[in-house]
């Protein structure tokens, strides 16, 4: 009887031991399940056992960003719904909605965040960003500038940063799709 006890003692004990999964990692690993991305969207999990926190690489196939590729990390807290995941873009580029520091001005990423939102509107939102950049909410009012009102001249820009140009005293990132 005795060893059954010690047995039945060890068995709780190496459960305690085990990690927890969060409701964070349950929504998660919901959210991946349902995720309908494009081909110009990866994701990688640089440490497959933390699925909060992960790489995204964006290839636009349209627009002014089409021969770039975009790096982004996410970090997932365990607040999650009920916090958006925090994005950073990890190359310096030319972009009115995100910053030469990789900060990233998406309202589904601030104020416009709601439990219901899921990773999947998260990276459309990043992408439609590529697609059609926004100028009435910039972070970078410079490239906002140029983009409201010569559109000519902000293409040059985005095609002169994007292999790794310069100009008005920034070097920017080499993203060149290889």
């Amino acid at each position: 009887m005795y060893s059954i006890w010690g047995k039945k003692s060890k068995e709780a004990e190496a459960e305690k031991k085990k990690p927890r999964t969060s409701a964070a990692q349950i929504r998660v690993q919901k959210d991946l399940a349902e995720l309908d991305i494009p081909d110009t969207i990866k994701l990688d999990f640089p440490d497959p056992s933390n699925i909060l926190n992960f790489n995204v690489t964006i290839h636009p196939d349209e627009g002014f960003y089409t021969r770039g590729l975009f790096k982004f990390t996410f970090a997932i807290n365990n607040n999650y719904p009920h916090e958006p995941p925090k994005v950073h873009c990890t190359q310096k580029i030319y972009h009115p909605n995100i910053d030469l520091e990789g900060n990233i001005c998406l309202n589904i990423l601030r104020e416009d965040w709601k439990p219901v939102l899921s990773l999947q509107a998260v990276l459309v939102g990043l992408q439609y960003l590529f697609l059609e950049p926004n100028a009435d909410d910039p972070l970078n009012k410079a490239a906002a500038e140029v983009l409201r009102h010569n559109r000519s001249a902000f293409d040059a820009n985005v095609k002169k940063s994007i292999v790794g140009g310069s100009f008005d005293g920034v070097q920017y990132d080499n993203v060149l799709a290889k």
